[in-house]
């Protein structure tokens, strides 16, 4: 049954997930339409997060296929047990047996895209950071993309036994072909607005006072305005609310606890040197 919009935006709440409509539209239609989600977006938005959710959501196996630089087919669709095939060549000679087919079924290893397609349940399979591959494995992903299958040349076709929910994430290296992009449904992931991202901090960060929630917002937001070499995302939002309540909770004021836990925002010394130039708009007291 296809799941509403609100029934989506009300259980990702219910998982410290909270989507703008557009991604909420987006993940609608993927699922209803069984289209990939293509999501781009700065480092630290949600993108590979909701992939999790979505298989907690949906009760599925989340199976995850992080791309990099020179991966291919091997890594991620199969491999053949070549010690299996060895053992079992050996053993035949040892035996005076007949060799059996080394290529069959039993010497299959499979790797992630195999393992969604042969899922019994279904899975959601995530093709996390696609841009960081090369575009000759973008191509052999299109077969996948287009049906959900792909031809193994000693076995066949395999075709997936439930089609999976397949979310592909890019930070946005490199420019994706546009074949590609044709065959997903394509969403922006964008920094939060202040109330969404304060909904967030506040949902990974129980007992952080609304008030304290509000405040690190503003300074997270003037973090990204600085111009930094890199700007905090949602996970650094979290984590910086996360470290500063612990501190408070030992009695550190908050805005030492701001600037103790402040390798938790920013991950680099260029940067660090750049808020704390600018320590003034950035760290403000709650005055608790």
């Amino acid at each position: 049954m296809p799941l509403d919009h609100d029934t989506i935006s009300r259980r990702l709440i219910e998982r410290k997930y909270f989507a703008d409509e557009g991604l909420l539209t987006a993940v609608r239609l993927a699922i209803a339409l069984g289209r990939p989600l293509l999501l781009e977006g700065e480092p630290g938005v949600g993108k590979t997060e909701i992939s999790h959710v979505l298989a907690n959501l949906l009760g599925r196996e989340l199976i995850r296929l992080q791309c990099y630089e020179g991966i291919d087919a091997s890594q991620a669709l199969y491999e053949w047990d070549y010690p299996k095939q060895l053992l079992s060549l050996r053993t035949a000679e040892v035996e005076g047996a007949a060799v059996g087919d080394l290529y069959s079924e039993e010497f299959v290893l499979e790797r992630p895209l195999l393992r969604a397609l042969r899922s019994p349940e279904g899975a959601v399979l995530l093709i996390d950071e696609i841009d960081r591959a090369d575009s000759e494995f973008e191509a052999f992903l299109l077969e996948f993309l287009d049906g959900f299958q792909i031809t193994i040349p000693e076995l066949g076709t395999v075709t997936a036994v439930v089609p999976p929910v397949v979310v592909l994430t890019s930070n946005r290296t490199r420019e994706l072909h546009d074949a590609l992009k044709r065959r997903c449904l394509y969403h922006w992931i964008p920094f939060p607005d202040p109330a969404r991202e304060r909904a967030i901090v506040e949902a990974h960060a129980p007992g952080l006072s609304a008030r304290s929630a509000t405040q690190l917002v503003r300074s997270v937001n003037i973090v990204r305005s600085l111009g930094p070499m890199k700007r905090p995302g949602i996970a650094e939002s979290i984590a910086w609310a996360q470290g500063s309540l612990a501190l408070r909770e030992e009695g550190t004021a908050w805005t030492e606890a701001l600037q103790a836990s402040l390798g938790l925002l920013v991950k680099n010394e260029e940067d660090v040197v750049l808020v704390t130039t600018h320590a003034d708009e950035v760290f403000v007291d709650d005055d608790r």
